[in-house]
């Protein structure tokens, strides 16, 4: 044991050792016990999905190995693990950066209350966010539900982000030999998949700045214009290394302002102020996983189709890219944002299913899944969230895939068996002649899924619905 004080560091999402608050605090209290809680025990029906698992699995023995090895697991209901530590080793402080999906915040409340009371100094920084979403509000006090206003107003004229802060240097570690491995965790699934999954992923904190240099010299340039074509590299993907916390948003945002000011970057902030913006949404309304915010959605005639939603969850659909796309999501753990938006509009509007039903696979594919941009972007795309797009603004898959893959790159990519096709036809095979199909040694029905709905009278469906509320 140490003869200076034990202070915990709780990593939660924040699993880097650059630009840390807690691991700050803690290393300014003694030597350093840090630690990580896989607490399903406490976080009710939205405990981690499985593409974040395998996410998790990896980050965490990267951010063992840049915190020399030191790091204790323990797999659990975090109050019990803490109190435990705190009693085995007399611990005096714990420190750790804020969450703020609901169920955290109220565990995070009770532990700080108990062990507080035991005289342990319990501190919880932002190391998370930008701005607090308890101090993003309009003059008269309320939360913002509009996002340009939130944007202009209550970001861009707030006080400038914090600087991102160095690590610490010459940490004094303390390890509980005891502790879990990361395989006892049983983060990974039992299939395959998940290899293949991370193929093309760099998890750990040098990985997340290797990313956001790639983006500069690559991508960011052309951003605004680009960021909607599919087979481009004009997108960041920093989204999985945000949501964990391999890179801060400081770090990003006070990046990003060293580069030339002009649309391009002033754009990718403002996708960083999106991030901000759900966070507020899902602080101030706390059902918003699960409730419409606009009540007026609680009346819409969804229907129940589990042979479709099966058929949209397996890339089946008969639309190429819809199938496309999730088929991308299936097999990388990400999906293009444009795509993204396609997809959910084709759920939501041409199937009319549940946008929860597409909320909750996500929830278990995606490497970025965040409670608070998952639920408010779905909201956003079937109309019924803050700021939304309007319901009767539903997406043409054909126009769509036509605009933003024009030579069918990204479509052929995941759709190996339309590889053949003409262009032309790519996007609506089932409107090609027979001897083009024939020379592409396509079969629609058995070599390709025929459309599973007519897009032209699922989307009059669609408005006849919503014009029913």
């Amino acid at each position: 044991m140490t003869e200076k004080p034990l202070a915990i560091c709780w990593f939660r999402q924040d699993l880097r050792t650059t630009d840390n608050p807690a691991l700050r605090a803690a290393h300014a209290a003694g030597t350093v016990l840090p630690i990580y809680i896989l607490d399903d025990d406490s976080a009710d029906t939205w405990k981690m999905g499985g593409a974040s698992r395998v996410w998790i699995h990896h980050a965490l023995n990267s951010l063992d190995e840049n915190l020399d090895e030191s790091l204790s697991l323990y797999s659990g209901n975090a109050l019990k693990v803490l109190t435990k530590l705190c009693k085995k080793y007399n611990v005096s402080g714990i420190y750790w950066n804020r969450c703020y999906e609901p169920w955290r915040i109220k565990r995070d409340k009770e532990i700080k209350e108990k062990l507080s009371k035991k005289g342990i100094d319990v501190k919880s920084f932002n190391g998370s966010l930008l701005w607090e979403p308890w101090e993003n509000l309009k003059e008269d006090g309320t939360p913002y539900k509009v996002f340009t206003p939130f944007y202009k107003k209550g970001c861009l004229q707030a006080s400038i982000p914090k600087s991102p802060q160095f690590r610490p240097r010459d940490i004094d570690f303390f390890t509980d030999k005891e502790s879990l491995s990361t395989d006892d965790l049983g983060l990974l699934p039992d299939k395959e998949w998940h290899k293949s999954l991370v193929s093309e992923w760099d998890i750990s904190e040098q990985g997340a700045k290797k990313q956001m240099k790639k983006f500069f010299a690559d991508g960011v340039s052309s951003y605004k214009e680009c960021r909607n074509i599919l087979s481009q590299e004009h997108v960041s993907r920093l989204s999985p290394y945000l949501h964990f916390g391999l890179i801060s948003p400081q770090t990003v945002w006070h990046s990003t302002k060293k580069l030339t000011q002009d649309s391009n970057t002033m754009t990718f902030l403002s996708e960083l102020g999106w991030r901000e913006f759900s966070y507020s949404l899902l602080y101030h309304n706390n059902a918003l996983p699960e409730k419409n915010l606009q009540e007026k959605f609680d009346k819409f005639p969804w229907e129940k189709n589990k042979q479709n939603l099966h058929a949209w969850q397996q890339g089946k659909t008969g639309i190429p890219i819809i199938d496309a796309g999730m088929r991308e999501l299936w097999q990388t753990g990400y999906m293009h944002n444009r795509v993204r938006m396609i997809v959910g509009s084709f759920l939501v509007k041409n199937l009319l299913l549940d946008w929860r039903e597409g909320e909750k696979w996500f929830w278990d594919c995606l490497f970025d899944a965040d409670l608070a941009n998952n639920a408010a972007s779905w909201q956003w795309i079937a109309g019924s969230g803050a700021d939304a797009a309007p319901y009767f603004r539903i997406f043409n898959p054909v126009l769509q895939g036509k605009r933003f893959d024009p030579d069918g790159t990204y479509t052929r990519k995941y759709l190996p068996e339309l590889e053949k096709i003409e262009t032309k036809w790519l996007f609506e095979p089932w409107n090609a002649p027979g001897d083009i199909l024939k020379k592409a040694h396509i079969r629609l029905g058995m070599d390709y899924p025929t459309p599973i709905v007519d897009l032209a009278i699922s989307r009059e469906r669609a408005l006849a619905a919503f014009k029913s509320l």
